[in-house]
């Protein structure tokens, strides 16, 4: 599947992380004792490694590689269990910056990443979830800058970010699809206030208030008004960074469930033992194969320049990678019986990482839907 080189990255950030990150107690070391969802000490150690941003282009500070060990990386660091789930989403908003940024933008926005510090992107809205195109954040223009008005919701690392990229309504009276523009603000900007929301698998996301936030048109990512085409040509590379890091979780549940039914043992003989249990598992690592070649297939397919004919594939990595997750830790729960209830084993931890993922980053019923639109239903 990898190349020698490929198979050396994959291999070092698996050792990394197992040897820094496999413990309880080592992640809870790298965060506070739990209180941080994420470990900004962690990913300044991935980012002196030269592991961040390793698609990005190394004059911004990136690897200079391409998605497949983008994804390498994000599938491990998930399978190895690191705190540094909000990289992701920096990722994402490093897409647009990427593509549409100045150079200015690039140099210090990419480079912030790739440094080790966290950035966030902030699309979703009280009244605009799956329905993005009800955003209804205002900015208004006065001179030189944006004068910002709105809420945010459900911002993943707003409140670790240095920066937001915000998806604002610049124009009230066009289309649904149109006077929408992508701006960048400061965290650190009067008026801008950061509320976190705590959920059931605990990482932080947040409520953003926007209240008269001036930002400068120089912060404008692409043009004003057209930030819709923009951002859906970029949605691609976040579904596929969100099946890989499910890919990552999935493999880890596998992993744990075949260590336990191997020495777990009922009837007087190993859980493995049982015809059942065999079979059960054997479908679940199929399952997990056919989405593994599939998320590096898509990946591979970005890095020819084929990314805008994959708005189906994409989708389907998503929708498939963050399912089969779900099901990998329901299904050891089921296997470990009363001990994959406990927060000793860890199963109940990996069953709450797995129902955020079909949620976040377009829900799994819209991917449903460009799925079967793709093919003209």
């Amino acid at each position: 599947m990898f190349t020698s080189q490929q198979q050396e990255f994959a291999t070092a950030v698996a050792e990394f992380c197992q040897k820094h990150c496999a413990t309880a107690e080592q992640r809870a070391q790298l965060t506070d004792g739990g209180r941080l969802s994420n470990s900004p000490t962690l990913l300044k150690k991935f980012a002196e490694l030269g592991w961040l941003g390793v698609s990005l282009p190394a004059e911004y500070g990136g690897g200079g590689a391409g998605m497949v060990e983008e994804c390498i990386f994000l599938e491990e660091t998930s399978r190895g269990l690191a705190p540094i789930h909000a990289y992701g989403t920096g990722l994402t908003a490093a897409q647009a910056y990427l593509r549409h940024g100045t150079e200015d933008q690039k140099k210090r926005i990419l480079g912030n990443l790739c440094a080790g510090n966290f950035e966030a992107i902030a699309l979703s809205e009280p009244g605009a979830g799956s329905d993005l195109a009800g955003v209804a954040t205002r900015a208004v223009r006065d001179g030189d800058r944006f004068i910002v008005n709105g809420q945010k919701t459900w911002i993943t690392a707003a409140h670790l970010a240095d920066h937001l990229l915000v998806l604002t309504r610049t124009d009230p009276n066009a289309g649904r699809h149109e006077g929408l523009t992508l701006m960048y603000v400061p965290t650190d900007s009067p008026g801008l206030e950061i509320r976190p929301i705590r959920t059931m698998d605990g990482h932080t996301v947040n409520d953003v208030f926007f209240t008269d936030v001036e930002v400068p048109v120089d912060n404008v990512v692409g043009g004003i008004g057209d930030a819709w085409h923009r951002l859906m040509r970029g949605l691609n590379v976040e579904r596929l960074i969100i099946a890989a890091m499910s890919l990552g979780a999935a493999r880890r549940s596998l992993e744990d469930t075949i260590d336990y039914v191997r020495t777990r043992e009922q009837f007087g003989k190993p859980l493995s033992a049982f015809q059942a249990v065999r079979h059960t598992i054997a479908d679940l690592a199929t399952e997990i194969e056919h989405c593994r070649a599939y998320v590096y297939h898509v990946a591979r397919q970005i890095d020819a320049g084929l990314e805008e004919r994959l708005a189906r594939e994409g989708s389907m990595a998503k929708l498939k990678c963050t399912e089969v997750a779900k099901q990998a830790a329901l299904t050891g729960l089921q296997l470990m019986g009363g001990n994959g209830y406990t927060v000793e084993f860890g199963m109940e931890m990996q069953v709450r990482k797995a129902l955020a993922p079909p949620i976040y980053g377009g829900a799994n019923a819209i991917q449903r839907e460009i799925i079967g639109k793709s093919y003209g239903l």
